[in-house]
């Protein structure tokens, strides 16, 4: 008897022993908070070719330093455009956004961001006095950067491929090489409406953020002229079509251009002479997200030494962060991938640029049904009408026979 009382004293205290460990695992499971970031494609150092995987680093960071336990959930997008229309859906809530400066005016404006608390951010100090504090002069999208924290900047120019475009050709270094009809079919164009419009724009010489509708039919006309020669509109499929050469000219941003040149050294980059965009990339929390702290405190680490870093040396996009623009082993490794690649994206003062502002919700609505138009007024060629033709025919023969033959059988 004393056996059984034992025995089962001792399978009780396994049980509660059981339990106990149960229990504590189940509420270490349930205080994992979640931290949903939405970015631009190809944008944050992952961890791929022994690169830093950034978001790794914060979670391990995060439980060092505040001894709790975050997920960061990583999302992307390949358009300020598509950003905006997840957002604003509101079918998913997301902590940190990415989008460029027009488009940070634009949900400040619309109350769809959250005021920053730079007490928990405090490698702020890092950031370049051109893009934070007094005197700022890229914070013309957020001024005081109230609801914004800079992440990379740069400029869109053309990428061409140097094997397929001919050295000589007078339009190198301007927009027109983009309506170039000697590369019709190799040409690519932004699959955005702000960007595509703004090549139409420079080229013409017209302001990209004017209120003038006939300037924006101005432009559109001009898109319409180009479609017969373009291969695609793209956006990140852009960096297979121009490494593989399965396309000779695209216009898109410099810190892809190196991406896509260390993949394909035959690849050439200009900042078109009539001027070009531009963009300041920034940090955003959104008014709906539920972990603002963990958010802040997420940009803040980017913000530090080694990610910064490692980000910029992932993305080749210029940043706005001094230890990052300070650093000799940053040079250094830019350089590595092409000599004059610090250069072609720091120092660009010859170049002729201006920033996209926020335009009025009436200028959006027509931007919108301009876009739509351009993209569903297809061109239909002669060989369709050709193709159709033939199946035409073949379909009426068909039925021809087959009645003819139905004829025949009732005949007899």
């Amino acid at each position: 008897m004393k056996k059984i009382i034992s025995l089962s004293l001792s399978i009780l205290m396994i049980l509660s022993v059981i339990m106990a460990f149960s229990s504590c695992s189940s509420k270490s499971e349930s205080a994992v908070k979640t931290l949903y970031v939405y970015n631009w494609g190809e944008y944050i150092s992952d961890g791929s070719e022994d690169s830093l995987d950034s978001n790794a680093a914060f979670e391990e960071w995060y439980y060092e330093t505040f001894g709790e336990r975050v997920k960061v959930n990583y999302s992307t997008y390949s358009s300020n455009e598509d950003m905006y229309a997840k957002l604003s859906s509101g079918s998913v809530s997301y902590d940190v956004i990415v989008p460029s400066d027009y488009m940070v005016e634009r949900l400040i404006n619309e109350d769809m961001l959250a005021p920053l608390d730079y007490a928990n951010i405090p490698n702020i100090k890092n950031i370049l006095p051109e893009f934070y504090g007094e005197g700022a002069e890229y914070d013309y999208y957020d001024e005081g950067n109230i609801y914004s924290v800079p992440y990379f900047y740069g400029m869109i120019g053309i990428i061409y491929n140097t094997t397929m475009v001919d050295p000589e050709d007078d339009d190198l270094g301007s927009w027109s090489l983009m309506w170039d009809e000697d590369y019709a079919g190799n040409i690519l164009q932004f699959n955005n409406s702000r960007d595509a419009f703004g090549t139409a724009q420079y080229y013409l010489g017209i302001d990209v953020n004017t209120d003038d509708e006939s300037e924006w039919r101005r432009a559109l006309e001009l898109l319409k002229a180009q479609k017969g020669i373009v291969q695609g509109y793209v956006m990140d499929e852009i960096f297979n079509k121009m490494e593989s050469g399965s396309a000779a000219i695209a216009a898109y941003y410099a810190g892809d251009f190196l991406a896509m040149y260390e993949n394909n050294e035959d690849l050439d980059f200009f900042y078109p002479k009539e001027g070009t965009n531009l963009y300041v990339d920034a940090m955003c929390v959104p008014k709906t997200s539920e972990n603002k702290l963990i958010a802040e405190r997420y940009i803040d680490f980017m913000l530090s030494e080694e990610p910064a870093i490692a980000n910029a040396e992932y993305t080749y996009y210029a940043s706005p962060n001094r230890l990052v623009v300070e650093s000799e082993e940053y040079r250094e490794y830019m350089a590595e991938i092409k000599e004059d690649a610090f250069e072609k994206m720091y120092d660009t003062d010859g170049v002729n640029a201006t920033a996209y502002v926020n335009l009025t919700n009436e200028k959006l609505v027509l931007i919108n049904k301009l876009w739509e138009e351009l993209k569903s007024d297809i061109d239909v060629s002669p060989t369709i009408y050709v193709i159709c033709g033939v199946i035409v025919v073949a379909l009426i023969s068909f039925i021809s026979f087959f009645a003819i033959r139905k004829r025949i059988r009732s005949k007899y």
